[in-house]
């Protein structure tokens, strides 16, 4: 409990010092430039406390349960007992990782689903758009579009293929899409793809390509163990993207189609 305790504790400390020099730059900001006084500060003291030991409990939660959980799920999907192949193999055949595929797909959806910035950005979409916009069907494109990442990510890591390979096409289909897109999600559907790397998606997602790469033969973890939250940003811009066309299509569609 005492080692606990104090390990716990070095993380405290660690955050302090990582979050002080915003509160410093906030407070100085306020004070020295507005030149005004800080509303409320007992509430903003306690709230700046409550910030720092969920940020504590936080970094200590991903060391203790994430990170360990990602790298061995990655580690019991890749054993040969499980894939059913020559434990002496060298060169395994991408075909026989398909569970893997399945699992970082699923990962992608549940977690991103989930994400607390992601559902604060659809609701105030659709508040703003005049439910124009749902909030259920954006996180649902957002999410499809981080499953297909993160597995196409997985397939990447297990083949061993360059990453620029697909951030580079990735993007050029992008570029494409922009240009034909109803121009009232453009920012939004850009805006998507960096709130689905947070706090719930990104612990997973790094602990799932560390393990991949650890235990695939061949892989580095250096090189090859990251480069899933690039396709965690990424595809989601192509989904809501698409997402938007379709909608735009099926809406011409309808109106065409009535007398």
């Amino acid at each position: 409990m005492m080692d606990w305790i104090s390990q716990f504790g070095l993380v405290l400390l660690a955050t302090c010092r990582d979050i002080l020099p915003i509160a410093a730059i906030i407070i100085g900001f306020q004070l020295l430039v507005i030149r005004k006084p800080l509303a409320h500060p007992k509430k903003m003291l306690i709230g700046f406390i409550y910030v720092l030991l969920g940020i504590a409990f936080f970094l200590k939660g991903l060391e203790m349960a994430l990170f360990p959980l990602g790298k061995l799920m990655a580690a019991q999907l890749t054993t040969p007992e499980f894939l059913g192949i020559d434990p002496a193999a060298q060169n395994v055949s991408w075909r026989a990782y398909c569970w893997v595929y399945v699992f970082a797909a699923s990962i992608g959806f549940a977690t991103t689903l989930a994400e607390p910035s992601l559902l604060a950005v659809a609701m105030k979409a659709q508040q703003i758009s005049g439910g124009t916009i749902h909030a259920l069907g954006l996180r649902i494109a957002v999410s499809i579009g981080v499953a297909f990442g993160i597995a196409l990510g997985a397939y990447r890591i297990v083949t061993g293929t360059e990453l620029y390979y697909f951030i580079v096409t990735g993007y050029i289909v992008v570029l494409i899409q922009t240009l034909f897109a109803p121009k009232q999600i453009i920012g939004l559907a850009y805006d998507s793809g960096g709130v689905t790397t947070s706090t719930v998606t990104v612990p997973l997602v790094t602990a799932l390509g560390l393990g991949l790469a650890s235990t695939v033969p061949g892989r580095n973890p250096l090189l090859d163990g990251f480069g899933l939250i690039a396709f965690a940003s990424l595809f989601p811009i192509i989904a809501v993207l698409g997402y938007a066309q379709i909608a735009q299509w099926l809406s011409k569609g309808s109106l065409s189609s009535k007398p």
